[in-house]
């Protein structure tokens, strides 16, 4: 089996690498870690191969995360919120899983075992 590819945007580079660390030990690839909602736009619509699934903290900078949800919703590509609020506004998203922070990597892995099966 392929490893899967997994694109990551979170906006604090030491839980960007965290996440990165726990993905790669579980055996996935990083299709690629943006700190910003615009560059994370941009590998979406850029012709790079699409990744397996996403990791999103949900407020990038004081910017929502959720147009690149939306990308994502678009292409097909399953994806789980990571956030330190509690109770954060989803509209349109309510399914989605969310991730507490810090990460927890038993809920990570769990997560994103569930990009095989919906891809």
């Amino acid at each position: 089996m392929k490893s899967s590819r997994v694109m990551i945007v979170q906006d604090e580079a030491l839980v960007a690498m965290m996440v990165e660390d726990m993905l790669g030990d579980m055996g996935y690839e990083i299709a690629g870690s943006f700190g910003a909602v615009h560059d994370a736009l941009a590998f979406l619509g850029s012709d790079q191969p699409r990744p397996d699934g996403a990791v999103l903290d949900v407020n990038i900078g004081g910017e929502m995360v959720f147009p690149v949800a939306e990308a994502l919703r678009e292409q097909g590509v399953p994806f789980v919120f990571a956030t330190g609020y509690g109770d954060l506004p989803r509209k349109g998203f309510e399914s989605v899983e969310v991730l507490a922070k810090p990460i927890n990597i038993g809920a990570l892995r769990q997560a994103v075992g569930k990009f095989h099966s919906e891809n």
